[in-house]
């Protein structure tokens, strides 16, 4: 009987739509399969994910390290679209399947990639289907610029306005005027000579929200200040290829015209407000440079948010000046001191702390083989359960797929009719869905841990390795290393550094080993590399 894995998908916007649904394609791959006789053996969803990009589907990655590891003999779908949306992903796909001697078929696509007629006709579907989605995005950008170059709105939430319908398919900017004044209010402390902080820490502190209902801050402030949509202009592809680009993805001739609205700020104060603005983003060249080694990896023991870079200067009797480097909450330094206080802890403490720690741990036979022992306890301790857990995980969905087979034949024996087929079947779909996301987060977790107990010798050897690549690597290197293997760092109230969470896994390991040039790993002996956690 040949094993088939099943893909499913959906997108955000088509989860509403007829025939989309992860229960529809679902039903069709499941009876398509029961008709020639096959097995499914696993059925992979990725949930409200867009189809653009492979990267960021968990349960695709799942699935293509499933084939890899022979768990089934074909991966069947609904359609094409649903695996790939461009060919160039698609192709990827299915060279890795023909690697892993998996084949693919599309349950309303007749191809089969097992034959040659089929590739060629699974590349021109996935041309046709390509070029089809490329068109009507690209007629989609074209309509909105051409709103925009008119002075219409495209869409968006901005404090201070309100977006409401003008007629079927057009919308507009009406001024809210609680938030109005809100804006005003920065551009008037701005334009005061008040920074950013500043005013973020006064708004919070007078409990002022911004559009979303979260506090103000530094960069909240900065993006009301620099959006001209404030003297009723409107501006339009400000950022090209967001998803694939971030922040590099800046448009530098963005639409700027004249809109339909009404304006909040006066051009007079809009220029003082940029001009300011100017002047005050110039930045000469630092008498003072530093590189923070624990930036992020720091948590702040009042709110949790990650530990910061900041420093003081201050002026000695000789005129010179000293400055001391400190790690504070991000949260204060973005949204003040509403938001949290600064929890300062020296740098140069901590840095000097975390790295003789560790070499301290190395050196000391004891206090690590102790580390170790309580790691491999707290591990057999979270197997056990978890085994338990995806044994009866395993029957519950035995049971839900053969209760679903039952109602299918109680169907085609004409007992229930279409309606009560449908009602029934959501109802199990949805149970099994269930228990699948959480079989598969068992699954994982038990992945990280159950792969025997870890050695002395392991953590010996691989803390050895990055406490002889910390030592000969530069300041900006070190940064690196650090980032790579420390989870969080916690701090006492006392601003005293309380712990150091260390992770490790293959990534890990092989990136150390890249650094050394190509030296053997020195693993233990062990050919497979558990993910552990240790504290120090």
């Amino acid at each position: 009987m040949v094993k088939v894995a099943g893909y499913v998908r959906v997108s955000t916007a088509e989860q509403a739509e007829e025939g989309y649904s992860i229960d529809a394609q679902e039903n069709i791959i499941r009876q398509e399969c029961k008709l020639k006789g096959n097995e499914v053996v696993r059925i992979y969803a990725d949930k409200g994910i867009s189809g653009k990009s492979i990267k960021n589907r968990l349960e695709l990655q799942q699935m293509l390290k499933d084939a890899e590891e022979e768990k089934f003999n074909e991966i069947w779908v609904w359609k094409t679209n649903r695996l790939a949306r461009n060919q160039y992903d698609l192709l990827t796909i299915i060279k890795k399947l023909e690697k892993y001697n998996v084949g693919f078929k599309s349950c309303s696509e007749a191809f089969d990639t097992s034959t040659s007629a089929g590739k060629l006709m699974m590349n021109v579907l996935s041309s046709i289907g390509e070029f089809e989605r490329e068109t009507i995005v690209d007629n989609v950008k074209m309509g909105m610029k051409q709103r925009a170059r008119t002075g219409k709105w495209n869409g968006g939430i901005v404090l201070g306005y309100k977006s409401v319908l003008i007629s079927e398919s057009e919308t507009s900017l009406k001024v809210v005027p609680e938030e109005a004044a809100i804006v005003k209010k920065i551009f008037e402390l701005y334009s005061s000579g008040k920074g950013l902080k500043a005013i973020s820490n006064k708004l919070n502190h007078e409990g002022y929200k911004t559009k979303r209902g979260n506090m103000f801050s530094t960069s909240a402030i900065k993006d009301i200040l620099m959006n001209p949509t404030y003297v009723g202009k409107i501006r339009y592809n400000v950022r090209e290829n967001w998803s694939e680009k971030r922040r590099k993805g800046i448009n530098k001739n963005p639409i700027i015209v004249d809109g339909e609205h009404e304006a909040i700020i006066s051009m007079e104060l809009w220029n003082k407000v940029q001009e300011l603005y100017k002047i005050k983003s110039f930045k000469p060249k630092k008498a003072f440079e530093s590189n923070y080694l624990l930036t992020g990896l720091m948590k702040c023991p009042q709110c949790g948010a990650s530990m910061v870079a900041g420093r003081t200067k201050n002026k000695l009797k000789s005129g010179k000046y000293r400055i001391t480097r400190y790690y504070v909450c991000g949260n204060w330094r973005s949204k003040g001191s509403a938001a949290c206080h600064s929890n300062g802890i020296r740098a140069d403490y901590a840095e000097k702390y975390v790295l003789s720690r560790i070499k301290k741990v190395l050196l000391n036979e004891k206090i690590l083989k102790d580390i170790v022992n309580n790691l491999n306890k707290k591990r057999h301790e979270i197997i056990k359960p978890l085994e338990s857990e995806i044994g009866q995980l395993n029957s519950n969905l035995a049971s839900m797929t053969k209760k679903k087979d039952r109602i299918f034949d109680l169907y085609t024996d004409g007992i229930i009719n279409k309606e009560e087929l449908s009602e029934r079947i959501d109802k199990i779909t949805k149970d099994i869905d269930d228990f699948s996301e959480r079989k598969e987060k068992v699954r994982r977790e038990l992945e990280n841990n159950d792969s025997g107990s870890i050695s002395y010798e392991t953590v010996r050897n691989i803390l050895s390795d990055f406490s002889s690549l910390l030592k000969i690597a530069a300041p900006e290197d070190q940064k690196t290393l650090l980032q790579v293997i420390i989870k969080k760092i916690t701090i006492k109230d006392r601003k005293k550094i309380d712990g150091i969470e260390l992770h490790f896994d293959e990534k890990i390991r092989k990136y150390f080993i890249k650094l050394r040039e190509g030296e053997s790993p020195g693993d233990g002996g062990s050919p497979s590399f558990s993910v552990f956690t240790i504290c120090i």
